[in-house]
């Protein structure tokens, strides 16, 4: 008898989501707990990898592919490290006033690369801190207890309220040297993660206020007939989706036009798919199904590109559609991470990636991004060295969500997460007891 399509593409999501997971077990120190920002050997902890590793742990015992003791060992001693670690001014201190660096080194978790005390990055590495004590709610086991008591005490510790520098929104970041950033979370970004979190402080909070402040330049577009907020790169899109279910909860600007920020992604989806369709720029490769537009590595300057074309690569850089920057780079991984928006659209994009370049996968995962465009020996043409721990992180979580709403449920019952999203003023769906399957049913 033919195997089912379905358990076809159930066994090829299962396969890349513990790819991805593997990631965490293979560049992390277990001894703190730290994660690796890439795959590359030598490179600094990044704070946000270790929330996204923090998330993955339940979701890796529940498939599993790892012990809930040793995945709650793995959890308590990364906790007991940012609990312990040196907070202060000092160059070499781990954080500041509750906040981290943005890069650790993994050894002493000191601060690397003279990067800056980051906002959204402790607020993700919080949001996995969260998620752990969420999962570890086992009341006779000591380990369990002692990762809900760290996580109290590292969130409660985080001055959210000294990271407004006397504004009305929240600054990027600090440096001991030069003191806040000049760039503030203002308008549609990653950050709404950053402002439940801040918003539902027991010691530290920021005005309500502040959230208005945040969604005040909002921009919208249309796409065909329908309005949808507008934001370039798909992480944006994605990373606190990751965390909160935001099918059918509106704030006052998502209310305004009987829209939420579930939906929204689901059009962007439709949004990128269309813009590598129309491909203005002429680029290899792009179509219908393959896409993914958002922050990633890019080729190094290089006058080999396909086509007799020279266009400017741009290294580093939050790629987007359908306003760019675009340089030919494709995130691979991205079509994967929106399983739960547009599941169709989510396989038919990662089963045309794994035809067209079968061997773009490394270590059985998506590298940070490649460029068929620039001309090499592979068709694959310039493909990123390293997978990166926020990409594989937000692969495994948000497969989950589609898989079982693991993490999204887990959420839900969070009286943090809760809390921020009602005093940002998001009101119905779950957080008026409709049932995730009506809210499809609904609005699906």
């Amino acid at each position: 008898m033919l195997q089912r399509i379905e358990d076809i593409d159930a066994a090829l999501v299962d396969r890349l989501q513990h790819s991805a997971f593997k990631y965490f077990l293979k560049y992390s120190n277990p001894e703190n707990g730290l994660v690796a920002d890439t795959s590359i050997g030598g490179v600094p902890c990044s704070i946000a990898a270790v929330g996204f590793a923090l998330s993955s742990y339940p979701v890796g015992v529940e498939r599993l592919w790892i012990s809930r003791e040793e995945a709650a060992e793995r959890t308590v001693n990364t906790l007991r490290f940012f609990a312990e670690a040196r907070q202060g001014e000092e160059r070499h201190a781990t954080g500041h006033r509750g906040f981290f660096y943005h890069f650790l080194h993994m050894d002493t978790g000191h601060r690397a690369w003279n990067s800056e005390l980051s906002t959204i990055d402790t607020a993700l590495l919080v949001a996995g801190i969260l998620t752990a004590a969420q999962y570890f709610n086992r009341e006779d086991d000591e380990t369990e207890t002692e990762i809900r008591e760290l996580a109290t005490f590292i969130y409660e510790r985080v001055d959210w309220r000294w990271a407004l520098n006397k504004g009305d929104t929240i600054a990027m970041g600090w440096k001991p040297s030069s003191g806040f950033l000049r760039w503030r979370y203002h308008g549609f970004d990653e950050a709404i993660i950053l402002y439940t979190l801040a918003l539902a402080s027991p010691t530290h909070p920021i005005p309500q206020s502040c959230y208005d402040a945040f969604t005040s330049s909002y921009s919208w577009m249309l796409h065909g007939e329908q309005s949808y907020l507008y934001a370039g790169p798909l992480f944006i899109h994605l990373f606190s989706h990751a965390w909160i279910d935001f099918r059918a909860i509106q704030d006052k600007p998502m209310a305004e036009r009987n829209w939420d920020y579930f939906r929204n992604t689901q059009v962007m989806i439709n949004v990128q798919r269309d813009y590598a369709e129309r491909n203005p720029g002429q680029f290899v490769g792009y179509n219908r199904n393959i896409w993914g537009f958002t922050a990633c590595d890019g080729p190094p300057p290089t006058r080999r590109m396909r086509g007799g074309r020279q266009p400017k690569v741009l290294g580093y850089a939050a790629r987007g559609a359908p306003l760019g920057p675009d340089d030919g780079t494709i995130a691979p991984w991205a079509a994967l991470a929106c399983l739960p928006y547009d599941k169709q659209a989510a396989l038919d994009g990662t089963k045309a990636l794994l035809t067209t370049y079968p061997n773009l996968l490394l270590e059985g995962g998506f590298p940070g991004g490649f460029n068929p465009t620039v001309k090499t020996k592979r068709p694959e043409g310039w493909v990123d060295d390293r997978t990166v721990g926020i990409d594989q992180g937000l692969v495994v979580m948000t497969i989950e969500n589609d898989r079982s709403d693991f993490i999204w449920e887990l959420m839900r019952q969070s009286p943090v997460i809760r809390l921020g999203l009602e005093l940002a003023g998001f009101t119905g769906g779950w957080l008026e007891g409709i049932e995730p399957e009506e809210v499809v049913r609904k609005f699906g």
